[in-house]
């Protein structure tokens, strides 16, 4: 159906957070699994009480440490009472997609979250969509630029390119050109294959805007040239992980913005100290990334409910603020006092794809990063998701000769 926001009668409180709770009453019509939004789905407090009755949400490809999500997975455990299970939390955006093509319905994840490189995958030529439809409540807030029309796919918060150190190193790197100084040998990596990976595709054009590309989004190739020194001089990269960087096995690479406020604290608990700078002379500004509805979910409810928690606005109640009697609540009543997924992606230091709509209406919440693009700096981007496909055929064609 078309994009069109769904408004029905809702309390003053959930009107002022942003969250429109929609009463249809539910019917022994309803098919959640083919809901094509919360109306469809038989009203909020009937997606809450089915997604309670499955008791399960399975996500695929999501760290705990990225972007806020173990803390959102938390509130959502405890909110909703259902169990969350992630497979390959540290996988590819490729891993997601092949997993959605391939795994039993058993073992297919409810939703997908994706970089642009692998979009285009969800709905192929002549085939039948990844993804099923789904419309979110707050639809109508998410840029038409960053949505298929239908709902298949849409954004969901994007980021910038940072460049992540141990203190240890001397001097600090400041730039994607420093990483190529020999004080850095046998340190320097990359999060993972930038054929599969989003990040890791997302560090190679942010050393390659750093190396001499700033002008084309679209050509990766000074980015593969640098990284083909860094490997020539230490004879492989490493994996830039949360928990390698706390091993101490990495110490510099690129890496999300909004990973720093998960990644510093884990860091420093092993006695390390990381720290996250944006380079001094050119900041990738990424696109968003990308999420939808599994069209093979095995939890139809938990599957929209989640997305639905996802792009809530509410400046509501945190997870030590919920009560015992917060929970008991309806599910509509209960969503509009919980403070939404795009307010704790917000916090995490990402731009949630919402933040025009919600800085209008002054339900934006600060974020946490404490540092800042340098007055040196040019931010550039984002790259289209034509641009970044047609880069990832670059890659694919030249990384296997250097990792």
């Amino acid at each position: 159906m078309r994009a069109k926001r769904l408004i029905a009668a809702a309390s003053a409180a959930a009107l002022t957070v942003g969250i429109v709770a929609v009463a249809t009453p539910a019917t022994a019509a309803v098919d959640i699994c083919k809901a094509k939004n919360v109306k469809e789905a038989g009203g909020l407090d009937n997606l809450v009480k089915a997604a309670k009755k499955e008791g399960k949400l399975a996500l695929i490809i999501t760290p705990r440490s990225w972007s806020n999500y173990g803390l959102i997975m938390d509130v959502y455990e405890k909110a909703f009472g259902v169990k969350v299970t992630v497979d390959n939390p540290d996988g590819s955006s490729q891993y997601g997609v092949d997993t959605m093509k391939t795994a039993p319905k058993s073992k297919q994840p409810d939703t997908i979250e994706v970089g642009p490189i692998v979009v285009p995958q969800l709905t192929p030529p002549g085939s039948k969509p990844l993804t099923a439809p789904y419309q979110v409540i707050n639809w109508n807030d998410i840029p038409s630029t960053a949505k298929e029309t239908s709902g298949l796919w849409y954004g969901n918060y994007a980021g910038k390119m940072a460049i992540v150190y141990d203190t240890s190193l001397s001097p600090a790197p400041t730039k994607a050109s420093d990483f190529t100084n020999p004080a850095y040998k046998g340190f320097v990596g990359i999060t993972g294959d930038p054929t599969s990976s989003n990040q890791a595709f997302m560090s190679v054009l942010a050393a390659s805007i750093g190396n001499g590309g700033e002008k084309n989004l679209g050509d990766v190739t000074k980015g593969l040239e640098l990284f083909k020194t860094i490997k020539d001089q230490q004879g492989a990269l490493v994996k830039v992980s949360t928990s390698n960087l706390g091993a101490g096995a990495v110490k510099l690479g690129f890496m999300w913005d909004f990973n720093a406020v998960g990644t510093i604290p884990l860091a420093k608990a092993a006695g390390l100290n990381i720290n996250f700078a944006y380079p001094t002379d050119y900041v990738l500004q990424a696109p968003p990334y990308f999420m939808g509805v599994n069209a093979k979910s095995p939890n139809c409810a938990n599957a929209r409910l989640w997305i639905e928690f996802l792009y809530s606005q509410n400046k509501g109640k945190t997870i030590d603020q919920l009560t015992p009697a917060d929970l008991k609540l309806s599910g509509s009543k209960l969503f509009a006092l919980m403070q939404g997924g795009q307010n704790y992606w917000r916090q995490a230091g990402a731009d949630p794809i919402m933040s025009a709509a919600m800085t209008k209406k002054k339900l934006l919440l600060p974020s946490q990063l404490d540092f800042e693009v340098p007055a040196t700096a040019k931010i550039v981007g984002p790259s289209t998701i034509a641009d970044s496909v047609g880069a990832r055929e670059a890659v694919i064609a030249q990384w296997p000769s250097i990792k």
